[in-house]
């Protein structure tokens, strides 16, 4: 996909981002309940689309981490790219952990609070659900879930962290095999790797529709709900997030060496996709897209990528 192309897309969603939301408020000003319903018809659309984005994901990260570790086929510099990679990951989590103890403390504390604070439809009952999932796991319970007893099942069940073990181990055997047999798995997986990116510039293209049908009917349920402390919250949410990501754009120009503008543009497509399905596993297409328009190698980009959707 060329930058003219990313940014021309990144302007259709954007438009249809503020269009959505502007129309679901207009609705949930209005109180009509038959625009409500409207809303409500049409946002399996979005549902769709997501689901549509996320059924690439897995054939991705398997073909994106073979091509991109067996074709090194140098373990050292596996070894060197995924020390370097959980340092960078590390960092970030570190820096951002920081700006949010620092931060939003003190922008919560300007937040209104009079009484007790209407929450949003089905809130409450997804708070019941999480408090009574029990403790989560243990560090040693954890580390005995890494190896798949069966990678299908670990596939099926959305297991990224799991499957991504099981992949890598399987490139690294890879790498170990004749050449004519590695070289015959690794341009098989190159293959489903380009027709995988085929079908997700078609998924893509469709991002407008479905942006719009998904905010439109969230901000027409939530749109009362965004008055007072409720959308305060979301706000300094969404503040704290932003000056995060902020953080990173000047590392992009001192240890990555690329150019504010033309990184903004390429990485726009995935945060908007991220913004408007609430889900980083279904941005790993667009992520992919782009690295792939910052000029990142595939190598780099097909172990890297895969990683940082495990991990985050």
């Amino acid at each position: 996909m060329t930058p003219a192309r990313s940014a021309t897309g990144a302007a259709r969603v954007s438009v249809a981002l503020a269009l959505g939301l502007a129309a679901g408020v207009a609705i949930a000003v209005s109180g009509s309940a038959t625009a409500l319903r409207v809303a409500r018809a049409i946002e399996p659309i979005g549902t769709l689309w997501v689901n549509a984005i996320r059924m690439t994901v897995i054939p991705m990260v398997v073909s994106l981490l073979i091509t991109g570790i067996a074709s090194v086929a140098d373990l050292e510099r596996v070894g060197q790219l995924g020390r370097r990679t959980l340092g960078v990951f590390a960092g970030l989590l570190v820096v951002s952990a920081l700006i949010s103890l620092l931060v939003a403390p003190a922008l919560f504390a300007l937040v209104p609070v009079s009484g007790p604070i209407p929450l949003p439809p089905g809130s409450a009952e997804a708070a019941r659900e999480v408090a009574g999932a029990g403790q989560p796991a243990g560090v040693l319970a954890w580390l005995t879930t890494l190896i798949p007893a069966n990678p299908v099942a670990a596939a099926a069940s959305g297991n990224m962290v799991s499957l991504i073990v099981f992949t890598f181990l399987l490139a690294l055997a890879i790498t170990r095999t004749p050449p004519a047999s590695r070289d015959a798995l690794v341009a098989f997986f190159r293959a489903v790797s380009a027709a995988m990116l085929v079908l997700v510039r078609w998924i893509i293209a469709l991002a407008p529709v479905a942006v719009f049908t998904l905010v439109l009917n969230l901000a027409a349920q939530a749109g009362p709900s965004l008055v007072g402390a409720v959308g305060a919250y979301i706000a300094v949410f969404a503040l704290t997030s932003a000056a995060a990501v902020a953080v990173n754009y000047p590392l992009v120009a001192l240890a990555g060496r690329h150019s504010l503008r033309r990184f903004a543009r390429a990485t726009l497509p995935t945060q908007l996709i991220g913004m408007s399905s609430t889900s980083s596993v279904a941005t790993l297409p667009a992520m992919v897209e782009s690295a792939d328009a910052v000029g990142v190698p595939a190598a780099v980009s097909g172990f890297v990528l895969p990683l940082a959707v495990a991990v985050f």
